[in-house]
């Protein structure tokens, strides 16, 4: 008899064990329990449970869960289909599990080879209001944070964390759907080595910090943008925030006073990431920034003497999908090298995900053909040159 913590039990159990285990050392809106034949999977957001239960053991056959709250999945995944809007595709790659993606909802994907299989018809488009097409998979995955009422559906929210490792440290969970656990627990460690060997050695700097500010403006209004895993990035590449105690946090361009008082405060900050929304990624320029801005005298912007305005829409596929929101969540470490170039520039290292406005640094387009590599085995996480 097996119990599945406060559920009940079932008779009949094998005596098949899970072989490998994944601890959750960083993550906070997940959690990983094991049993002998079974594991569970507890969303900390919503408070739902996947019950994921091995293939080759008798209760596989035995139980079913579809409540409002307990889901169950037999593992490893047969295959499986993901709602590719805002999901991060490339925790697949690592885990090597593009063989068995059978299902996307869109070709918004900042991902070569995921683009190549679905040209070459491996992976099927299908509308994400197809229910009965949904259902034919062994398990949907989605990063929409309201309750999915299908039994095959199963929440993938990385970017619910407040730090950079949370958020890549969720390959456990689905590396936990495939048996993956290993290859999930090789590659966390790999990118936690590198990016906290990338952190310790911004420690020993000491040159002064470079002030940061990312910001982003939207009909008429600018605002400093101070989501927690971006203001951690520029402390752990050497750098500090603009100002917290700045009370106010919206200026308006056709106020003369808002501007004056953004002018001040825009004087005093090294580097600027200008997190602007558009949907002309490729035409967006310092003119842009600098029209939006609305300010006429920028002489005592120091970002733009030295050529310090940025924005991480390096790496797009088609325009409007971001590989920032996609490779970036998965390899942390790639994000920390580039701030520390940006923060403390050599010229000795090219930016991944950020682009140099202000020397009119274009973004570069992801296309299928970029896909060198056999979609079969895991993609190898980039390890940035530390010490």
């Amino acid at each position: 008899m097996v119990c599945f913590l406060n559920w009940g039990c079932v008779d009949g159990a094998s005596a098949v064990k899970v072989a490998t285990f994944s601890k959750v050392e960083d993550a906070v809106n997940f959690h990983i329990y094991y049993g002998q034949t079974f594991k569970v999977i507890k969303n900390a957001l919503d408070g739902h449970s996947y019950l994921l239960l091995q293939n080759n053991s008798r209760i596989a056959s035995r139980t079913k869960y579809c409540t409002s709250r307990i889901k169950s999945f037999i593992v490893p995944l047969s295959n499986y289909s993901v709602d590719t809007d805002s999901f991060p595709v490339s925790f697949l790659e690592l885990l090597g599990l593009l063989e068995s993606l059978k299902g996307i909802t869109s070709n918004t994907v900042a991902s070569q080879c995921v683009l190549k299989l679905y040209e070459g018809g491996q992976i099927e488009m299908f509308n994400k209001t197809d229910e009965q097409k949904l259902a034919q998979f062994a398990a949907h995955f989605t990063s929409d944070t309201d309750q999915q009422p299908a039994c095959n559906f199963a929440q993938f929210a990385p970017s619910s964390e407040d730090t950079a490792l949370q958020r890549a440290e969720w390959i456990k969970f689905m590396g936990a759907f495939a048996n993956a656990e290993a290859r999930a627990n090789q590659v966390y460690s790999a990118v936690k080595e590198n990016y906290l060997c990338l952190a310790n050695i911004t420690k020993t700097r000491t040159s002064f910090k470079p002030i940061v500010a990312w910001m982003q403006y939207s009909n008429g209004v600018w605002v400093f943008t101070k989501e927690a895993y971006k203001l951690k990035y520029v402390e752990d590449a050497g750098g500090e925030n603009v100002d917290a105690s700045i009370n106010k946090n919206t200026y308006n361009v056709s106020d003369p006073d808002d501007i004056e008082e953004l002018h001040a405060i825009l004087c005093t900050v090294e580097v600027v990431i200008d997190e602007t929304l558009t949907y002309d990624p490729i035409n967006y320029t310092v003119s842009t920034f600098l029209q939006n801005l609305n300010v006429e005298d920028h002489s005592c912007f120091s970002f733009l003497a030295n050529t310090s305005l940025w924005r991480y829409d390096k790496r797009i596929q088609n325009n409007t999908t971001h590989d920032w929101f996609d490779g970036a969540v998965s390899q942390p470490q790639l994000v920390l090298a580039d701030l520390i170039e940006v923060l403390f520039p050599t010229g000795n290292y090219t930016t991944t995900y950020f682009r140099n406005l202000a020397k009119e640094e274009g973004p570069s387009n992801i296309v299928s053909a970029m896909c060198d590599r056999d979609t079969s085995t895991a993609m190898e996480p980039t390890i940035v040159a530390c010490g």
